[in-house]
């Protein structure tokens, strides 16, 4: 009798393909940062504190990391292509108009976050608000999407589903800084919002990063929750590849275990980075408080996975 051994499934990404206009706009990523790399070096000028080209070079690295993953993850839906294909487009096509307005800013030696100083920087605040918000949505559509398909792996597919949703979690963040803060109110200088909380924006901050040394800063929470969308899934193939040598991880519940506790702690350090921005403490000066109940999350992280890892050579 003759045993037929069927081959193994074609990757999701040779049969879907990644969204071509998502790439385009990587593309044009690359060349806005490289012509950012140029204005840092010959270009000397600042603006709140920072270099004047400090800000477009991390929003095109940022935005080149986030339409690629968005390109990958819209490749991985079986169903609802369509639909998919326009959510991409959409969001390629708004984070265009943010990038637009961003490096317009800098070639007029102003800041575009924020900026309310005459009716003109108030109409492109608002347009760049507007896109935020479009692009926001449509990551939600696509993350409701990644829901409903099947994504084969249990543990690749909460990676990508949990990242997803943490991401929009974590791009929701940035409504918090839009609001003006008391000082800008008793004391209106065209400017309504900030990234800092209780000192103004411009002070001292980490290099390039520019996140606030001396005050809370919701650029932290915002940066970090994110980039989930790369991080869990980036977990999920390491943890697939080092299936291949240790015995523990090639049980798909144990990937998926260490996969559930990374996701969990990912949201409590977004909370965590949160609440420390909210309450005005800087980066590199958090209090007892913030301190005891990071180092109870990490704790708690590696037991858990510590305990899921035996669990998974028991198995094996």
């Amino acid at each position: 009798m003759t045993r037929t051994i069927d081959a193994p499934p074609a990757s999701v990404i040779a049969r879907f393909g990644w969204h071509r206009p998502l790439l385009w706009l990587s593309v044009g990523m690359i060349a806005l940062a490289a012509v950012a790399l140029v204005g840092l070096v010959v270009d000397q000028r600042s603006i709140t504190g920072m270099p004047l080209w400090a800000k477009p070079l991390k929003f095109s690295l940022s935005v080149l990391i986030y339409s690629v993953t968005l390109s990958w993850l819209l490749g991985q839906l079986p169903r609802a292509r369509r639909i998919a294909w326009w959510s991409g487009t959409v969001a390629a096509l708004f984070l265009a108009v943010e990038m637009i307005v961003i490096y317009g800013a800098a070639f007029a030696d102003t800041t575009s976050h924020f900026n309310v100083s005459t009716p003109f920087s108030t109409a492109l605040w608002g347009t760049m608000a507007v896109s935020i918000v479009i692009v926001w949505s449509a990551t939600i559509l696509v993350a409701v999407l990644l829901f409903r398909a099947e994504l084969g792996d249990p543990a690749r597919s909460f990676a990508i589903r949990s990242g997803l949703i943490i991401a929009v979690i974590g791009m929701g963040l940035a409504f918090l800084m839009t609001s003006p803060t008391a000082a800008q109110l008793s004391d209106f200088q065209g400017i309504a919002g900030a990234h800092t909380v209780g000192l103004a924006d411009g002070g001292p901050g980490l290099p390039l990063l520019g996140w606030s040394t001396v005050a809370g800063d919701l650029r932290i929470p915002h940066f970090v929750g994110m980039h989930a969308m790369q991080v869990l899934p980036i977990l999920a193939l390491l943890l697939e590849l080092g299936s291949r040598r240790l015995p523990a991880l090639r049980d798909s519940r144990t990937r998926l275990g260490i996969l559930v506790v990374t996701a969990a702690l990912y949201l409590g350090v977004i909370a965590v980075l949160t609440a420390q921005a909210l309450s005005g403490r800087s980066i590199v000066s958090p209090d007892a408080a913030i301190a005891t109940v990071s180092t109870a999350l990490f704790v708690a992280a590696a037991v858990a996975i510590a305990a899921i890892v035996v669990r998974g050579r028991r198995l094996s």
